[in-house]
């Protein structure tokens, strides 16, 4: 007798349904798998859950489980989601949720501690939802130091936030520090990036650093863990 535990020994079998079905093929469902191979709701629900984990599935909300795509791989070396987004031949693109520029207060803490400001001092806030091939992939929240006029319009003309610094304001990052976790999606994450509530995330801290050792930048990023893998690259002195 298999020392596999039930669960697994149905996760290899969907593995091999799904072998040479195409991103985004519907799968049955979990009561149809259930009747297919003679087993329990409750044992194909785990298999399936572990592979969504894995990424080897996805679920939408109303519609069903669907097989996954490639992970974007973030090599995390000044490099911005559009970049990477681009690099594995995906469309990225950005649902915007807010953009304000604001002045530090009471209310402000973390933004300030962060970024190393001052009560009035100013700094632009962003939140997107950022899309590959249009479908939600991260929520993130970019924090800017400075005064920065038509920030909202650059931003929606090029779409990249590097790309707007760089290019419309002369602000250049050159080194970057990223922390990175897991999260799991609370009630927000879930109804805009259109998982279910507990699905893992991955969470990184970015602080972005100009030539002078300034803070150019804050973002927190919220990603789809089974979409994404966190590859970090570094050289020897």
């Amino acid at each position: 007798m298999s020392e596999l535990p039930k669960y697994y020994l149905y996760k290899m079998r969907i593995i091999e349904m799904i072998a040479d079905l195409p991103p985004g093929s519907l799968i049955p469902t979990e009561r149809a798998l259930a009747l297919d191979f003679g087993t329990s709701r409750t044992t194909i629900r785990k298999a399936i859950g572990e592979l969504v984990a894995e990424g080897r599935l996805t679920r939408t909300q109303g519609s069903g489980t669907y097989t996954g795509g490639p992970k974007i791989t973030h090599v995390r070396q000044l490099t911005s989601f559009t970049e990477d987004a681009q690099a594995i031949g995906y469309t990225p693109s950005s649902e915007i949720l807010e953009i304000e520029q604001l002045r530090v207060d009471g209310s402000h803490a973390v933004e300030a501690g962060h970024m190393g400001l001052a009560a009035g001092d100013p700094f632009v806030r962003v939140r997107r939802v950022r899309l590959g091939n249009g479908e939600p992939l991260g929520l993130e929240t970019a924090c800017i130091p400075g005064e920065l006029p038509g920030f909202g319009e650059h931003l929606r003309e090029r779409g990249s936030l590097y790309a707007t610094l760089r290019e419309d304001f002369g602000i250049r990052i050159t080194e970057v520090e990223d922390g990175v976790e897991t999260y799991l999606a609370g009630p927000e994450e879930a109804r805009l990036l259109k998982v279910e509530m507990g699905s893992p995330l991955l969470r990184i801290d970015r602080t972005g650093y100009d030539d002078g050792g300034r803070v150019v930048e804050w973002t927190v990023g919220r990603f789809c863990g089974d979409r994404f893998r966190f590859v970090a690259r570094t050289r020897a002195a």
